[in-house]
């Protein structure tokens, strides 16, 4: 299965790709779009000496993944949602500057998030909102997030602690529900 994708920023080709259930997106693509040079690899070299930071940090954020190009699959570096954001930090652009003051602006919020955890939740309703879910829909996502958290507290208490445990967990307290919907798509 093929999981590279195209994603478009204001008309450039950004390529990433899935990899450890997460897009990982191409380096040399991300920067050429937020660049007035055509050579996006010595680009990478001159910011890589600017930044030492991001220099010593570059075998750490960066990977060389397999991704689909017109000439068949290549090998070319590649960085997560999380790193990429880095990267463009390190971009002394005007084209940066929209993305750069978005993740400021994204950190403020998530800052007066940590102190006012109410926000955050305002926040999500927005959100599922935005994305055209009714206010009943939302209400019950609401709550069913509420209870799963509680839920997953007193397991804790209790000494859950893998990721397995949870699952198993889950998958106990799902199977009356999954075996009554079974009963009534059969009848």
């Amino acid at each position: 299965m093929d999981t590279t994708k195209i994603s478009l920023f204001k008309g450039k080709q950004i390529r990433k790709t899935l990899f450890n259930n997460e897009w990982w997106f191409v380096v040399e693509d991300v920067v050429l779009a937020l660049i007035d040079s055509s050579d996006p690899k010595q680009y990478i070299q001159r910011m890589k000496q600017r930044d030492v930071e991001l220099a010593k940090g570059w075998v750490q954020i960066v990977h060389t993944l397999e991704v689909s190009t017109e000439g068949g699959k290549q090998k070319m570096l590649c960085a997560s949602t999380e790193s990429i954001f880095r990267i463009i930090q390190s971009i002394p652009s005007q084209k940066a500057e929209p993305l750069k003051r978005w993740l400021a602006r994204v950190g403020y919020e998530r800052v007066q998030e940590i102190e006012n955890p109410e926000l955050a939740t305002k926040r999500t309703r927005m959100l599922y909102k935005l994305k055209g879910y009714s206010d009943d829909w939302i209400e019950k996502r609401m709550r069913g997030i509420a209870i799963r958290e509680e839920l997953t507290d007193e397991w804790q208490k209790r000494g859950a602690r893998e990721d397995r445990d949870y699952e198993i967990l889950t998958a106990e307290i799902s199977k009356p529900h999954l075996e009554s919907r079974r009963v009534s798509i059969r009848n």
